[in-house]
């Protein structure tokens, strides 16, 4: 009935991040361990809130919770039961010639048996279900806020790394919910059960039991100081092997493109081959240090066995005590070993409990603010106010970091407005605004008269349509990415928004037609197809101000006048705002604002800023050039 399950440390579950001491010395791991709690039960460490709060995602679970200590009392009590039958067996039973004292306790230890299987079916069933149902309402947690960041959060945050946070973070913590709150109580209660059935057996013979407490100090110590290096090594170098192949299947097409696989392959070899060195000193410390514990275990049997067994021989007390000793020996030395071992889950654990806190602490930069409006229909008029504008998020801003200063601009609504300009002249920073995927750092951005941060941003987001420059697809169906704005359209009207934008050949000539799959990123279509989609995708949203961000540059010279057959009826009746590098889709535009260092150069249409021969005119000049060419 033991619960100790040993597994090489390469193939126990990697932590998040190196541990420090993350090696199993018993004694000082204990001690450590049950420091550590007793800090948190007195509120005397900052990580005890977050503790209270882990427990709170158990409170909605505390029935099943009860049910589960009721069970590991039980577990724990029957696990303990079949040393003492034992001795009783022989003392009772067996030394005295006495057949139904022999049955009674046969049949006793039967039963315990049966008690044993039964509760630890029971417990093992209810924490992994409170712990996988806990888990489940964290991930969620953590995905509902992330979908409440802005923009910004995602630029300055790597996607890898919050993913981790739902993964890694998230699973170190279900160790430490499962396996560390049974193996906490259990080890605990089967460590006093034992000491205290030692001493009431035999006093002196536990005392001598006792005595192996040294050496397995000893032991542990020689073992910390040569494994903790290794132990950290083997987290830096699997951290360094999935990076590598991340990046390496990131880039896969541009390592296929220059012939260099085999590079690659041995880079990654000479990588894992480090891996598996450093694993291997684990190994062998582990080969080392495990068997000397069982050495130690041995060692005090054999000592029980002499002691006892003269004792018993002289009649000082029975083989039965000896016995049972003997077994109780074996147990005495696991939940040691358990709660050593848990001290580096605790440890994993709090230290992912801290980076995910670090995630919810972070407030949303941009919230509604109290009293946000509900505008309902939009008419699609756009101001900006004397706008000041910037990437940096230092207090004070820089003189050279402004992407915008102090921009002023009216858009009727209805109007189609091109912005113009070169590469970083503000172009897609001013569609972002209006978007509020973020909010100046002076003056303000209107909607019909209102400022978007009194506007509910959900009404707002509602009536916006973005086209950006690479139309992005989910895993699915292309019916499901066209719907995805509108879910509940119905067939009839995704096929007209595929019709009007000048995609039904190619969604036809498909091999499901428009429930063809597209792949992760919509890798199955060509980038023109991907664009079609997305234009679709926009119309049949039905948004009262689009944003068309270099939605064309992508696309060949066929697919953009298939496109621009469509943009007519796209456009109409809505405000819209058009960024392209190629001029030709912006001619018919009602206004043309060209940007230039953060402010606006100059603007009108096609035909007035010709005539102005300024910054516009000679744009357009080295366009109709490189065209020519």
């Amino acid at each position: 009935m033991s619960r100790l399950r040993k597994r090489p440390a390469e193939l126990r579950p990697a932590p998040t991040e190196p541990a420090p001491d993350a090696s199993p010395n018993p004694l000082r791991n204990i001690a450590m361990l049950f420091a550590a709690l007793w800090r948190l039960v007195r509120g005397q460490d900052q990580r005890g809130r977050k503790v209270g709060w882990m427990i709170g995602l158990l409170r909605p679970y505390r029935g099943r919770m009860i049910l589960m200590f009721v069970a590991l009392l039980i577990e724990t009590g029957a696990g303990l039961a079949p040393p003492f039958l034992a001795g009783r067996a022989i003392d009772a039973g067996i030394r005295t010639g006495d057949l139904s004292a022999l049955d009674w306790i046969v049949g006793a230890f039967v039963a315990v048996s049966i008690v044993y299987a039964v509760a630890t079916y029971a417990e093992t069933y209810l924490v992994g279900w409170v712990g996988t149902r806990a888990l489940q309402d964290l991930r969620e947690r953590i995905f509902i806020h992330l979908q409440g960041m802005p923009i910004g959060f995602f630029t300055r945050n790597n996607p890898g790394v919050l993913i981790s946070r739902m993964t890694n973070d998230v699973e170190a913590l279900q160790q430490l919910v499962t396996t560390g709150v049974v193996t906490i109580f259990s080890s605990t209660l089967t460590l006093v059960g034992v000491v205290v059935i030692l001493i009431v057996l035999d006093l002196k013979l536990a005392l001598i039991t006792f005595l192996t407490f040294p050496l397995l100090a000893i032991a542990s110590v020689i073992f910390r100081i040569v494994s903790a290096g290794a132990y950290r090594a083997t987290r830096e170098r699997i951290a360094a092997v999935t990076a590598y192949l991340q990046e390496s299947l990131s880039g896969v097409r541009v390592v296929r493109s220059f012939g260099q696989e085999p590079r690659h392959v041995d880079e990654m070899t000479e990588l894992n081959e480090a891996n598996r060195a450093v694993n291997m000193k684990t190994v062998y410390l582990n080969a080392a240090y495990f068997p000397a514990v069982e050495f130690l275990a041995a060692m005090g049997t054999a000592v029980i066995l002499l002691y006892g067994g003269s004792q018993a021989i002289n009649g000082a007390i029975e083989v039965g005590v000896v016995v049972s000793f003997v077994g109780y020996l074996t147990t005495f030395f696991e939940p040691i070993q358990e709660l050593s071992q848990l001290y580096t889950t605790y440890q994993q654990g709090m230290a992912a409990l801290d980076k995910i806190f670090d995630l919810l602490d972070t407030s949303p930069e941009m919230v509604d603010a109290p009293g946000a409006i509900d505008p309902g229909t939009i008419r699609g008029e756009i101001e900006l106010d004397d706008v000041w504008f910037s990437y940096s998020e230092a207090d004070t801003v820089p003189d050279d970091a402004w992407v915008m200063e102090g921009v002023s601009l009216h858009v009727p609504p209805g109007q189609t407005v091109a912005l113009v300009g070169a590469t970083g002249a503000g172009k897609s920073t001013f569609a972002k605004l209006v978007s509020r995927f973020y909010d100046p750092q002076k003056g303000r951005v209107l909607v019909d008269g209102h400022d978007l941060k009194g506007m509910q941003q959900r009404a707002l987001r509602r009536q916006l349509g973005i086209v950006p420059q690479e139309g992005f697809l989910f895993s699915g169906s292309v019916r499901e990415n066209i719907a995805f704005g509108r879910p509940e359209a119905s067939l009839e009207e995704i096929e007209e928004a595929i019709a009007t934008v000048g995609a039904t050949d190619f969604v036809n000539g498909l091999p499901d037609g428009i429930e063809t799959q597209v792949g992760e990123r919509g890798v199955q279509l060509s980038a023109g197809q991907r664009q079609l989609v997305a234009f679709a995708r926009a119309l049949l949203a039905e948004p009262r101000i689009l944003i068309l961000d270099e939605a064309t540059s992508n696309v060949d010279v066929r697919t953009e006048k298939t496109i621009e057959k469509g943009l007519e009826r796209l456009l109409h009746g809505r405000t819209a705002i058009v960024i392209a590098h190629r001029l030709s889709t912006i001619r018919r535009a009602g206004k043309i604002v060209v940007l230039e260092g953060g402010n606006i150069a100059e603007q009108g249409t096609h035909d007035e800023l010709i005539a102005a021969n300024g910054v516009y005119a000679r744009l357009y000049g080295a366009w109709e050039e490189n065209t020519a060419a």
